[in-house]
């Protein structure tokens, strides 16, 4: 793969997954309005996350990281991959269908077990109800990221970014259905969710067929590759959900106080637009290009490959990461004050978008850093990070909640993820030079940093004066405007001044990419 077909691959998951964070953004305003931060929202809360955290596991955990390098190396070598990949996939199905009769079952104990703050109220019934509608979401969307990591392995990146767009839409379809026709809408939108996990599965399922890859289902079969997925795979499960372990110490943390899970869940999926479209968009594209200069020995190209992709992911994600933790109040309270979401509820969930902006860094360099472990098999180290890095979580989210409250978690998850970031940088030095940022990307990241800081004080400066104008409804949504534009502005001027970038560079990217279509 060129650089530049690196950088294609990039925007084109970038731009799906733009599209389908700010529909998910839609989403939360349309939950937050019908439903708002309370009993009813917290259980659906806990219930979603259920499904979302076994699929990082079982899904695009251990398969972005084992499957997608044992995947590219059999294409690259032309050794029969889609019999490696039915495998697999039928493997990850008798897995997932065991797992969902279980936790249909024991719904209860799982439910306990990530929100012990629900029990002896109403929400510990609720989220039992909700998990078991929403529950069989996670065979559907981990076939579904099966499919996506064939997809990505081939370069075809289109089909499996823009999959995700499906479940915003249908749920946002839902709750205005429930509101219009009549019923409760909550209801609309958990039944909305599994439909969307089907949909998302056949998408992928016919655009991995035209890739020329075609999945044959069948019984699993205990082969000698299989044995190597899951040996790779079991760690990595870990490895790459560890943010949603977090994330779950934080919800159980959090379910002790009122209001506190549906504020730290609009919080987190705030930050989660500017991750899912860089940070995961890198990752993504990246993990089968090192898998693939690897086996083919081009240590220079990796190297190459891996400094662009962490000097593109800074140059969008520090500016991002600034205006989070400097505006944060006006961007909850346009997007999310209304209906049933309160002043007092939007000062609450600002104050989370700018503890987790503190961290947005560094969720996005761990998908820039992983990759060079999980490109050579190597999910163990990763691992062994993971655990460090849960465990600093857990002590900071448990030992803070009783001085700090329900920002405890919040905070926690942000430190732990740069302890994982300093653990991948520092035992990646053992990798040699493909694991070494090159010169230009350390002498541009400072210039980044220095860009960022400016944007920051203009922001901060026209903030200020527009500030009578932030109590009226009428004109947020204006300010707001004015502060994106102000800012995006301000930082263009300040990387050009600075040689943080060139938008010679991006435009000239463009051009090369829209030759390559």
């Amino acid at each position: 793969m060129k650089p530049i077909r690196l950088i294609s691959g990039i925007m084109t998951v970038g731009f799906w997954t733009l599209a389908s964070r700010v529909l998910g953004v839609a989403r939360e305003i349309f939950i937050l309005a019908y439903i708002g931060p309370g009993p009813v929202m917290d259980a659906f809360v806990a219930a979603f996350r259920l499904p979302n955290m076994f699929r990082r596991f079982f899904a695009e955990g251990a398969f972005n990281a084992a499957f997608v390098p044992i995947f590219s190396k059999k294409y690259e070598g032309g050794e029969d991959p889609s019999r490696f990949a039915s495998e697999a996939m039928n493997g990850l199905a008798f897995v997932l269908l065991v797992l969902s009769g279980l936790a249909l079952v024991f719904m209860p104990a799982l439910v306990w077990a990530t929100a012990g703050g629900f029990a002896g109220d109403a929400r510990f019934d609720l989220t039992v109800g909700f998990g078991r509608i929403v529950f069989p979401y996670i065979f559907f969307i981990s076939l579904a990221a099966l499919c996506s990591g064939v997809l990505n392995a081939t370069g075809h990146f289109a089909a499996a970014a823009a999959a995700p767009v499906l479940l915003n839409i249908f749920v946002i379809a839902a709750m205005i259905a429930g509101a219009v026709l009549g019923g409760d809408v909550v209801l609309w939108l958990i039944w909305a969710i599994p439909l969307a996990g089907v949909a998302q599965l056949v998408l992928v399922w016919i655009a991995t067929t035209r890739s020329g890859i075609r999945l044959r289902p069948g019984r699993p079969r205990w082969t000698p590759d299989m044995k190597r997925l899951v040996r790779v795979a079991v760690p990595a499960a870990l490895a790459g959900g560890v943010m949603q372990i977090n994330l779950l110490v934080g919800q159980q943390v959090a379910s002790n106080f009122e209001k506190a899970v549906g504020w730290l869940y609009a919080a987190d999926r705030l930050y989660q637009l500017p991750l899912g479209v860089v940070g995961i968009a890198v990752g993504i594209v990246l993990l089968p290009d090192l898998s693939r200069r690897l086996k083919a020995q081009d240590d220079a190209g990796a190297r190459h490959a891996f400094s662009r992709a962490g000097e593109l992911s800074l140059a969008l994600t520090v500016p991002a990461a600034v205006a989070l933790v400097v505006v944060p109040l006006p961007i909850v309270s346009v997007l999310f004050q209304r209906g049933q979401t309160s002043m007092a509820d939007a000062q609450a969930i600002a104050l989370a978008v700018a503890i987790y902006g503190l961290g947005l860094p560094a969720f996005v360099l761990q998908k820039v850093l992983q990759p060079l472990f999980f490109a050579r098999e190597d999910t163990r180290t990763p691992f062994r990070y993971a655990l460090w890095s849960m465990a600093v979580n857990a002590v900071l989210a448990i030992g803070l909640a009783p001085v700090l409250g329900w920002i405890a978690p919040a905070i926690a998850t942000t430190v732990s993820a740069w302890i994982m970031v300093a653990q991948l940088a520092w035992g990646g030095r053992r990798l040699g030079e493909v694991a070494r940022f090159d010169d230009r990307f350390r002498r541009r990241i400072w210039r980044i940093c220095l860009a960022s800081v400016l944007m920051g004080a203009v922001l901060w400066g026209t903030m200020w004066l527009l500030t009578p104008f932030l109590s009226v409804s009428f004109w947020r949504a204006l300010v707001l405007a004015l502060l994106i534009g102000i800012g995006m502005l301000a930082y263009a001027v300040a990387g050009q001044v600075t040689g943080a970038f060139r938008l010679s560079e991006f435009r000239a990217a463009f051009r090369r990419k829209g030759r390559s279509t």
